[in-house]
């Protein structure tokens, strides 16, 4: 019972934070950040990976390790810093932009 309890309140967390994720900020960032390696529709480009279908609880969580400067694959070296820069602001309305709009 404490299990799906949490998991409700996680859920609801990440419901409330796309909500008031600034969708306009999250598709200036990408426009003018993202889209150059991962493509206009965020279905990847050469080795760079979609993010097209990825959660918004993904994508932050890949955001925050980056930013941290967590080597988490072989385009580390590229993404640290990218996200390096990126408020807590920032990782929620690129979050929210990708996965609402990249379905």
């Amino acid at each position: 019972m404490v299990r799906i309890l949490a998991c409700a309140m996680t859920i609801a967390l990440i419901s409330t934070q796309l909500q008031a994720a600034d969708q306009e900020a999250g598709k200036s960032l990408y426009s003018s950040n993202c889209a150059q390696c991962h493509g206009p529709t965020a279905k990847g480009m050469a080795s760079f990976p979609s993010l097209a279908g990825r959660e918004a609880s993904y994508i932050q969580s890949r955001l925050e390790t980056y930013r941290a400067g967590e080597r988490v694959g072989a385009n580390s070296g590229l993404m640290i810093p990218n996200a390096r820069d990126l408020s807590d602001e920032d990782i929620a309305n690129l979050s929210a932009y990708i996965s609402e709009n990249f379905k």
